[in-house]
């Protein structure tokens, strides 16, 4: 008979935010296995290997691993107990734009039928207002087992979670001082700081409204970006003199929204608020604001072309596909440089389209995209280039000047750059080629 294997924490989803807080728990001397349904992912951690760009992970998982400390498996095994289990899947959007609650219901049914009398259950994905009070709480109860549980969202950044999760405060949502003190207990190996909240309702939110809040910043930027086209004004300029030395005024600067948070919260909030009878305005044109961009500014690259009167073959180049470059990340998820080149496709079916990213791997931009040309180079991807789109914020996009590009771009062709990254530049640099949100206006 196979003896018992205990573990202090079993954490059900090895994506972003489980392999992350696995890992770092891992190093923090607590035993953790982390159990995810993809066989690869599983092999991949018990390597060592991690299966996305994260800073320090290679690292620290390596090391977690080596020592025995964390391991994968596809699911809980029968002589596998654990003291705590913390959820940690995705909930996508449907296509219909609905929250999936159907990864969180497998999850914790597979926690249920693990656990112990006692156990303690922790619920760190973003959820719907409620998720831990009515869909997971009934499925730990229909077990007849004793269990506390509680909400303690993640809150990390991506290319920053190892740093944040020893640093950032932990929000902890329980409706008893047990269960509240049990989970604030499991965190405290990590962060001295725990922000204790009075109930599972209030710590959904925090996450939510966090996200949200964001999200209606950017939006409000790219409002000012848009007055500032239609009046010939350079948005950078605007925003940036505005709150130099002013306290009071601290606006974004423009550009591209999106990521598997950013994109997807706020309508998680709005669904929430919805069940309630609330409609939420501001958060509701913040999204609405933030999801046109795309045809919005794709309409303008579209109508520069055709006032250049650019020759066939159209070569159009999008630089930087991860949904964000600072901090780096190969992330994919949510990403808006993906929609902006689906509506270039659109706008221009006969193109010819190639895309370059410095972090994804090639081969995996290759299998994301296996009708479009790859480059592993950015000198080769914008050599002969019709029009250029810069679409993430990585600051080896912005390291030669748009005078420099022109030099090897096509004739008449230009660049078009969501990110500011040379608005900063004298106009002597900037040529008459050079586009961003919030300057379409050429410089001769």
């Amino acid at each position: 008979m196979q003896a018992t294997k205990a573990y202090d924490v079993g954490i059900v989803g090895l994506g972003y935010v489980g392999l992350t807080l696995a890992t770092v728990l891992a190093d923090a001397g607590t035993t953790v296995i982390g159990v995810e349904k993809r066989a690869d992912v599983v092999d991949l951690t018990n390597q060592g290997i991690p299966h996305f760009s994260e800073a320090g992970l290679v690292d620290a998982l390596t090391r977690v691993t080596s020592s025995g400390r964390l391991v994968a498996a596809q699911q809980f095994d029968e002589n596998v107990t654990c003291d705590t289990y913390i959820i940690t899947v995705g909930t996508p959007l449907s296509s219909e734009g609905k929250i999936r609650l159907d990864m969180i219901e497998a999850a914790t049914h597979q926690v249920a039928e693990n656990m112990s009398d006692g156990a303690l259950v922790i619920l760190r994905s973003t959820v719907k207002v409620e998720t831990t009070r009515k869909v997971v709480a009934p499925i730990l109860a229909a077990t007849g087992k004793r269990f506390d549980i509680a909400m303690c969202p993640e809150r990390t950044l991506e290319g920053r979670a190892l740093q944040e999760l020893r640093e950032l405060p932990q929000i902890v949502g329980a409706e008893d001082a047990t269960a509240s003190s049990r989970a604030a207990a499991v965190f405290q190996q990590l962060t001295s700081t725990i922000v204790k909240v009075s109930s599972p309702e209030a710590a959904e939110i925090v996450k939510l409204v966090d996200n949200t809040f964001r999200d209606v910043q950017f939006a409000f930027a790219n409002e000012v970006a848009r007055l500032c086209d239609a009046f010939g004004v350079n948005a950078h300029e605007v925003i940036s003199s505005g709150k130099l030395g002013y306290s009071r005024t601290n606006v974004a600067l423009p550009g591209l929204v999106g990521g598997p948070c950013l994109e997807k919260d706020p309508h998680i909030l709005l669904q929430s608020a919805r069940t309630r009878g609330l409609n939420l305005e501001i958060t509701s044109a913040g999204r609405l604001v933030n999801e046109r961009q795309p045809s919005e500014t794709v309409g303008f690259i579209a109508d520069e072309i055709m006032r250049r009167g650019l020759s066939s073959p159209l070569r159009v180049r999008v630089l930087g596909m991860a949904f964000k470059g600072i901090p780096a990340t190969d992330d994919l998820r949510g990403s808006m440089s993906i929609k902006v080149l689906d509506a270039l496709k659109k706008a221009h079916p006969d193109a010819e389209f190639g895309i370059f990213d410095p972090v994804i791997a090639p081969e995996i931009l290759a299998n994301s995209f296996p009708d479009d040309e790859i480059f592993t180079r950015f000198g080769d991807a914008v050599s002969g280039a019709s029009v250029v789109v810069i679409a993430n914020n990585h600051p080896a996009l912005g390291a030669i000047s748009p005078r420099t590009m022109s030099e090897f771009i096509a004739p008449d062709g230009f660049l078009f750059d969501y990110w500011n990254h040379f608005s900063h530049l004298p106009t002597s640099e900037l040529g008459d080629s050079y586009f961003a949100v919030g300057h379409t206006e050429s410089v001769a």
